[in-house]
């Protein structure tokens, strides 16, 4: 089991900056692809970006040059970091991790969420 917990949300005005963050805990033989998703209210859950434990980055059109993503896989943490926000960056941020169990299955897990607040 992979417990993945976020924080570094908040409040920000447009065109400001914010870090968040996600570890990994619990028992587990690998964290994997890990990545960021978003959820506006009444909106489907998409994409923000996605790194693999290499290193290799992946983002959207939306967010391209604007946000980053990077890890530590030393610590099974995964950041955001989040520049020239926009209010349409708006919404709930949930963490995603593909972990490889210690019998060699793999198994996707969710962060709780935290939530994004753009607005002057």
């Amino acid at each position: 089991q992979v417990q993945l917990v976020e924080s570094g949300g908040g409040l920000v005005q447009p065109g400001g900056s914010l870090r968040l963050s996600c570890a990994a805990s619990g028992s587990f033989r690998s964290i994997n692809a890990m990545g960021w998703y978003r959820q506006a209210p009444g909106k489907q859950r998409e994409l923000v970006a996605e790194i693999t434990r290499g290193g290799i980055t992946n983002y959207p059109d939306s967010v391209k040059g604007r946000f980053t993503i990077s890890r530590d896989n030393a610590k099974n943490t995964v950041y955001l970091q989040m520049s020239s926000l926009k209010p349409e960056d708006t919404a709930v941020y949930y963490c995603n991790a593909d972990a490889t169990n210690f019998d060699y299955t793999l198994r996707n897990y969710w962060g709780q969420g935290t939530q994004v607040t753009v607005s002057s």
